[in-house]
């Protein structure tokens, strides 16, 4: 795989958004039997955030922003990246190393690089390095994966969307930007994440292909013992040849699921309190890209329960562990003229409330997150085949069980270039 095609699956660097961006990989050295590649983005933007300072906004979970309107110059939905890559072909096996590091150019805070920022002086940016892993394998049966990368659920989603090349939804920390915006993360997918995963991709058949792999299971307030690993899975189908077909077009679905359990010291003041000790969390998504000469595309959805929004396994369950279920997705139509693409998006996540939190409930809770949802106009603009110059448009509304809501309104203007 070279390392233009890499970057894109692990980066999330949107080729589809700048074609052109196919016709070079980035910097390749022969050492030996290895070939070393360097490839990265680096990109800024400036963000204007118009925040609802009116009262009644409180949502709990909502990625609107609330109080004072803020101004930045920040990353938009992709960090800056420096991906190294080496590659052989050793005893019948092809064996690639990957190493990324992606920074930001905004200053971080103690809490890591990709929480809260720290915009003051004597400040520095962090360094996320999300990507460490290894493969081996062969074309005629697959490949394995070792180590620290993108997953699986909901990797397409983020893949596809077009606001990352930009910045989508800036959110809560526009006021001190962090290493990436929101995009459609929470508003319209649940972020795949990067996770440490042992993976087995199979070959291309006719167009058909999948994964699947073990991961490290994830936490969630109350629930942080594992004693089974989290498991994803996805395949998909593609058609066409971009080259030299004017329809081609992909659809995949996806699946995760873990068991999330009470550690042994909470269990026994759980079980007194009435509270679930463990359960599992399974959400699954489906999505179809269709490309028609200079039209694009693209429609996702997901749906499960015990898995949350925004992240996985983020507010997935009431006080009491009781599961909500949640869904969403998003619909994404883009043309290209000339150099120029134009885009219009929408999107929407929603949470349920718990068995227990409906009102009148023991845990009745009115300010829950009900929906985050935005609208995305885009212009994108390949000033040469590396640089790429982005204008957004971003209308974010946040709303609450209880009938809170709150409403965000972002427009950036910036660029990125990848080598």
């Amino acid at each position: 795989m070279n390392t233009r095609t890499k970057l894109a699956i692990a980066a999330g660097a949107a080729i589809w958004m700048v074609p052109i961006l196919k016709a070079f990989a980035g910097i390749d050295i022969t050492a030996g039997d290895w070939k070393v590649d360097f490839a990265g983005n680096v990109n800024a933007f400036y963000v204007g955030a118009s925040c609802d300072d009116g009262t009644n906004t409180a949502v709990t979970g909502g990625l609107a922003c609330t109080g004072d309107h803020s101004a930045a110059v920040r990353n938009g939905l992709l960090p800056a990246a420096l991906v190294f890559s080496a590659t052989t072909r050793q005893s019948d096996f092809d064996i690639d190393v990957t190493i990324g590091f992606y920074p930001g150019i905004n200053s971080s805070a103690a809490a890591g690089v990709n929480g809260a920022g720290q915009p003051s002086a004597l400040a520095t940016p962090g360094i996320d390095a999300r990507q460490v892993y290894f493969t081996f394998g062969d074309a005629s049966w697959g490949t394995v994966k070792l180590g620290r990368d993108i997953g699986i659920f909901g990797k397409d989603a983020i893949l596809d969307d077009m606001t990352l090349l930009g910045v989508g939804t800036a959110g809560p920390t526009n006021v001190a930007p962090s290493n990436t915006s929101l995009g459609r993360i929470g508003i319209g997918y649940i972020y795949t994440d990067w996770e440490p995963q042992i993976t087995y991709t199979t070959p291309t058949y006719n167009g058909f292909s999948a994964s699947a792999g073990l991961f490290q299971p994830l936490d969630t307030p109350g629930y942080t013992s594992h004693n089974s690993p989290q498991f994803q899975a996805g395949g998909s189908y593609a058609w066409g040849d971009p080259k030299t077909d004017t329809l081609t077009g992909k659809v995949w679905i996806d699946v995760v699921t873990q068991e999330l359990k009470a550690n042994s010291a909470a269990i026994a003041g759980d079980n007194a309190a009435g509270v679930t000790t463990s359960f599992r969390g399974t959400e699954f998504d489906a999505g179809v890209k269709i490309d028609y000469a200079a039209f694009e595309g693209v429609l996702y959805g997901y749906d499960g329960k015990g898995v949350g929004t925004t992240g996985l396994y983020v507010l997935p369950t009431s006080v009491s562990g009781q599961k909500r279920k949640s869904d969403g997705g998003y619909v994404q139509g883009t043309y290209k003229f000339d150099k120029l693409k134009v885009g219009l998006s929408y999107g929407l996540s929603d949470l349920k409330l718990a068995d227990d939190e409906n009102p009148g409930q023991v845990n009745a809770n009115p300010l829950l997150l009900k929906r985050n949802e935005s609208g995305v106009l885009g212009l994108y603009y390949s000033l040469t085949k590396s640089v790429t110059l982005v204008g957004e448009y971003i209308y974010s509304k946040a709303k609450a069980w209880g009938g809170d809501s709150a409403t965000e309104k972002d427009y950036a203007i910036g660029g990125i270039i990848f080598f």
